[in-house]
């Protein structure tokens, strides 16, 4: 059964097609990655599921409850996350509390306080970072802190409005080649351990394939192609419209012989 099934979605900005007719559904546990080249219409896309935009046309349905016409925050409440390509922390707070915060936010508590934030909701935050594996970093402020270790606290942020759908922009963005790795392990695990579905973005092919279990790309706004990794490099639009040269995707070459990472292909 689909957890979010987008029905001939469809978004113009004046005489321009951002979105064009598009359908797509994402099961419970899965990972699903919307991928294609700059002005291919992904950001539009993603952000009317996030309800940033509104649709010309076409349908969100998440548990078979319309999302369209909602405001950001009534689709985060029906228990939409999303994690940002820049993370989003209070780099003045401890990991902890940024954790605290996300939760006083979900129980409705963030105004007219009767007692210090810091002493609310400590436990499930310290569960919450335990599963991302930063509890023994829950005392560190956030500016302090790895690049790849604020994602993994912007994951236990997300977390703590226990979704059943995550939106993460650009996950790995920024990130080194193990970080990257390790953070898109550690959803994928979360995800199936808590039955939820993830839709992100992403420019670098080696993350998609290795993690998304299906893919849908676009291209001018249009759906072009969707099946899982296989298919998506054996694909003959993608190979021509996507990567531009007609080949298929080739692997990460070794490091240089300086040490440098040698240049990924292609990227959109």
């Amino acid at each position: 059964m689909s957890l979010l099934r987008v029905s001939h979605l469809s978004m113009s900005f004046g005489g321009v097609k951002a979105v064009d007719d598009v359908s797509f559904d994402i099961e419970p546990g899965k990972l699903l990655a919307l991928i294609g080249p700059n002005g291919a219409g992904k950001s539009t896309c993603f952000n009317i599921v996030n309800g940033q935009l509104r649709p010309s046309r076409g349908s969100v349905m998440l548990d078979g409850e319309e999302l369209v016409g909602m405001r950001p925050r009534d689709i985060w409440r029906r228990g939409v996350g999303r994690t940002f390509q820049v993370a989003a922390t209070f780099n003045s707070m401890t990991v902890l509390e940024n954790v605290q915060m996300a939760l006083l936010s979900r129980e409705k508590r963030l105004y007219g306080l009767w007692k210090p934030a810091a002493s609310q909701f400590e436990e499930q935050a310290l569960a919450l970072l335990d599963q991302v594996g930063m509890a023994a970093h829950a005392q560190r402020a956030c500016s302090v802190l790895a690049y790849g270790d604020v994602k993994r606290v912007e994951m236990a942020i997300a977390l703590a409005n226990r979704p059943k759908l995550l939106l993460m922009d650009e996950p790995t963005a920024g990130m080194a080649p193990q970080e990257r790795n390790e953070l898109m392990a550690l959803t994928k695990r979360l995800a199936v351990e808590r039955n939820i579905g993830v839709l992100f973005t992403e420019h670098s092919m080696d993350v998609v394939f290795a993690s998304a279990d299906d893919i849908i790309v676009l291209a001018r706004g249009k759906l072009i192609a969707q099946g899982n990794a296989h298919m998506i490099r054996n694909d003959a639009n993608v190979q021509a419209v996507y990567f531009g040269t007609g080949k298929t995707f080739q692997p990460r070459a070794p490091l240089s012989a300086g040490g440098g990472e040698a240049p990924m292909e292609p990227r959109a």
